[in-house]
């Protein structure tokens, strides 16, 4: 506007002296612009005249740039989604084949279970997108470098005294007691997304891949809890204990042992991602049935209706698969390289 006001004739002239055709449309794909001789002009106009010009030029050569840069970008991104909602069908169709051989016998899922389950999902949504957006926030004021930085016994230790202590808060909180319980909450989405946040240190398209996959297999995996028996696989919670006790001890492996324990950490590694997956699987399609079962005891009054509390082992599912995901992918891409 600035520009107008102080040269209110140099757009129009340089308008002026663009050169005109018969086929526009065939010069803009075809040929640059060329300079037309223009009338002799006193060098002060001639310098003001051929700098409007060759800004208007500029410009319009960008907006065209942008355009098909957008258009191409347009395009991959409808492959790709058509891809991922290929994958996560498939995905659902190929475990609701092998492990849901039967379903209910019920003729279906109640409203009260169904309604319940809803609520459960909505809040487990609602904490993962605290979570994502406090880590952005998180890392954008630069934690993630202090954290990276710190000692790691340090980090793991208070992360752990913080991540349990504000989950056990919450669990053990009434529901009646809204404004707690939901602070509590919100005080433990935070504190996974401040132990989280130097993954936002990894390419967004990763990270999104890395989203899309564990969307797929929790859904579908939940899919298959919920419509299978009542209780078919209540009985996975030992044996699950003891896996991700496993897990866990694998996990911490790179802390203990030295460096020199190549093979060593290898397998850990391998049981830390591949293991971590197989286990955090089985908690889905364990959590799932146990949110049902729950409901089902809720209807008959034995116990208080709880959404947030159930949703904290679905986000605890999510957020463990997440990262074996994104660590999977990561070393595929190297892998490329």
């Amino acid at each position: 506007m600035a520009f107008f006001l102080r040269r209110p004739f140099a757009v129009p002239t340089a308008l002026r002296q663009v050169p005109k055709t018969a086929n526009t449309a065939r010069f803009i794909h075809s040929s640059p612009f060329k300079p037309v001789q223009p009338k002799p002009l006193s060098p002060a106009s001639s310098s003001i005249f051929a700098k409007s010009k060759q800004s208007f030029q500029n410009a319009f050569r960008r907006t065209y740039m942008q355009q098909t840069y957008g258009q191409s970008q347009s395009g991959d991104l409808t492959q790709k989604l058509i891809y991922g909602a290929a994958i996560v069908g498939g995905t659902i169709l190929a475990t609701n084949f092998i492990f849901n051989r039967e379903t209910r016998e019920d003729g279906g899922m109640p409203q009260y279970e169904r309604s319940y389950l809803n609520e459960t999902f909505m809040h487990t949504g609602l904490g993962i997108g605290i979570i994502g957006i406090a880590a952005r926030a998180l890392h954008m004021n630069g934690w993630s470098y202090r954290l990276m930085a710190a000692n790691p016994w340090l980090v793991a230790g208070l992360g752990l005294v913080a991540s349990i202590g504000t989950m056990y808060g919450t669990l053990y909180t009434s529901p009646d007691n809204y404004v707690v319980k939901y602070g509590l909450w919100t005080g433990f989405n935070i504190t996974q997304a401040a132990l989280l946040s130097p993954l936002m240190f990894m390419h967004p398209a990763l990270l999104a891949r890395a989203g899309l996959y564990t969307i797929g297999l929790m859904g579908s995996i939940a899919f298959v809890g919920a419509t299978a028996k009542q209780e078919k696989y209540l009985y996975l919670g030992a044996p699950l204990l003891a896996g991700v006790t496993i897990v866990a001890l694998s996990g911490f492996a790179p802390l203990v042992l030295p460096s020199t324990a190549t093979r060593a950490l290898m397998w850990s590694e391998k049981i830390w991602l591949y293991g971590g997956l197989a286990v955090f699987g089985g908690f889905t399609l364990y959590d799932v049935q146990k949110i049902l079962y729950h409901a089902r005891m809720a209807q008959r009054g034995l116990v208080r209706k709880d959404v947030v509390n159930e949703s904290i082992s679905l986000e605890l599912d999510f957020i463990n698969i997440f990262i074996r995901m994104v660590q999977i992918l990561g070393m595929r891409s190297q892998n490329r390289k």
